[in-house]
């Protein structure tokens, strides 16, 4: 890099991609981050979350994964009973569960040691010119707007993003977000309320991702919080937004109707979905968009669920937009200087390697969520067949996510020497 003032990164947005993307930008020497969040504090809902290995080697690289995981349950065993241990040796980190606090809590604290970021809480923040530099406006919730020239601005504003709209309405492209016409709920239930029934703590002490699937709809279930809580997340019909207006994504949801959709499952599942208090369901609206034309304009580059939404049926969404994190902390930090057009280039690399990947893996886990769903019918039963295959050997699954080649796509790919090499080759340098 040329010599002078400090190399400035814009981040807009501080959830998963865009804690991600600060973190590990300080620690591949990125000198001067500015992370602008709208709301007040990091303020995380949801509840539990899939810590993938492919998630596991950036954090580790990183240096906050054993924080991150120190009350997180290795999952040893899959729902089909496949045998989950494998994973740590053939990919070098566990497959973890844990809170989603924990992750983000933990890339937190981590942002907050590193001398290079700032957070910018309370204040929104929109481009205002591309080229050759960009020039961002934030505005703070109680005080005046401001410009600040930068020379790189991530938009991790989430799936709702205020840049993609942006870039999408300069290149004349609707690709908007649209209906999955699924939804979901999120429930924590604590060893206390499970405490009376055996099969239930049978399944809080198991190291194992458990599922249910039926016709339309699917549970799955895990023990995070140092095996304290049991964590539920479901996928059934959307039946409850349709006079809910476009931007809603979560709504107050019924209990009787969550017991309804759920009514022909295992007597277990009634017992824990009872367990719930009244007037503490909540609903949650997955949403998807088609695939985008770019997510890179000049020096601004979209990550996480501003590009790639991910519906939770691959636990990968918030693996991908650390994937993006640990892409562009590589091709950022190799820049021979800091000529927008190089610039440029570079983002075009982080493109390449991550562009194609994440589609494929939005499109798999939709796919996946189909087939967990079939009914009645000869496509089932063949369904069927392969899980029960799955008892006695490894082998292609239903369940894309338990699949053997599915899962060394998704864990056994290092997206951080691909665009090592990617970048070397693309700015036509020698090799190490």
């Amino acid at each position: 890099m040329n010599e002078g003032e400090s190399f400035h990164v814009a981040i807009i947005g501080a959830g998963m991609g865009g804690l991600a993307c600060a973190l590990a930008l300080a620690k591949y020497g990125i000198e001067r981050i500015d992370v602008y969040e709208a709301a007040s504090n990091l303020g995380f809902v949801g509840a539990g979350i899939q810590l993938a290995p492919n998630m596991g080697r950036i954090l580790e690289r990183l240096g906050c994964w054993e924080t991150i995981t120190k009350e997180a349950t290795e999952i040893k065993v899959a729902s089909i009973r496949l045998d989950f241990s494998y994973v740590r040796k053939r990919y070098g980190t566990p497959h973890m569960v844990d809170h989603r606090s924990s992750l983000a809590g933990g890339m937190y604290d981590a942002c907050k040691k590193e001398k290079a970021i700032s957070f910018h809480f309370n204040s929104s923040c929109t481009v205002k010119t591309w080229e050759p530099k960009p020039r961002i406006t934030v505005t703070p919730r109680d005080g005046e707007p401001y410009n600040v020239y930068v020379d790189v601005v991530l938009a991790a504003d989430g799936i709702k993003s205020s840049v993609r709209s942006q870039i999408l309405k300069e290149l004349n492209v609707d690709a908007e977000v649209t209906d999955s016409g699924q939804s979901a709920y999120r429930i924590m239930l604590t060893r206390e309320q499970m405490a009376s029934d055996p099969e239930m703590l049978e399944l809080l002490e198991a190291d194992q991702v458990t599922r249910w699937i039926g016709e339309r709809r699917h549970i799955i279930a895990y023990p995070i919080g140092d095996k304290n809580i049991y964590n539920i997340s479901s996928a059934q019909p959307d039946v409850h937004f349709a006079s809910a207006p476009s931007a809603t994504y979560t709504t107050r949801g019924s209990k009787s109707d969550m017991l309804d959709s759920f009514k022909d499952f295992c007597p277990l599942v009634q017992r824990m979905l009872n367990l719930v208090p009244d007037g503490e369901v909540c609903e949650w609206k997955l949403r998807i968009h088609s695939p985008l034309p770019t997510w890179v304009r000049g020096s601004v580059a979209l990550v996480g669920d501003a590009c790639h939404p991910t519906l939770p049926h691959l636990a990968q969404g918030a693996a991908q937009a650390i994937e993006d994190a640990g892409v562009l902390a590589v091709v950022l930090s190799m820049l021979p200087d800091r000529n927008p057009d190089s610039i440029n280039k570079a983002l075009r690399v982080y493109e390449v390697v991550r562009k194609e990947r994440a589609e494929t893996l939005v499109d798999l886990a939709a796919a996946s969520c189909k087939t967990l769903h079939l009914g009645e019918g000869a496509a089932k039963e063949e369904r069927d067949k392969q899980f029960a295959a799955l008892k006695v050997k490894e082998g292609p699954s239903p369940d894309k996510y338990f699949d053997a080649e599915v899962q060394k796509m998704i864990m056994g790919i290092d997206v951080m020497r691909v665009a090592h090499d990617e970048f070397r080759k693309t700015f036509a340098m020698k090799k190490d």
